[in-house]
């Protein structure tokens, strides 16, 4: 096997690994925002500024999860085109 056909591999298991840990971490994560939202809703000592800064607070998390992860999948596409080009090179 020559090295840039393991370098693909090793990109695809990075990729596959990346996806499922993500995944899970966006359920958790979503989870926690139900049970807080929860949370939230029924306590009336919090004041609506407080439950306004939670809302934003957890559309924020989900705007920068969604942000991370266009920017690691778009890293993903480059490695795996520079690894074809360089393979593509050595073929010739």
């Amino acid at each position: 096997m020559n090295q840039f056909a393991f370098a693909k591999q090793l990109l695809d298991f990075n990729r596959t690994t990346f996806a499922n840990t993500f995944g899970a971490m966006c359920m958790f994560q979503e989870q926690s925002e139900k049970m807080m939202t929860t949370f939230v809703e029924q306590a009336d000592w919090i004041p609506s500024e407080g439950k306004k800064a939670i809302s934003d607070m957890t559309a924020m998390l989900r705007k920068s999860c969604s942000e991370f992860k266009k920017a690691v999948d778009e890293n993903f596409v480059r490695a795996e085109a520079l690894f074809k080009g360089a393979d593509q090179t050595q073929a010739q």
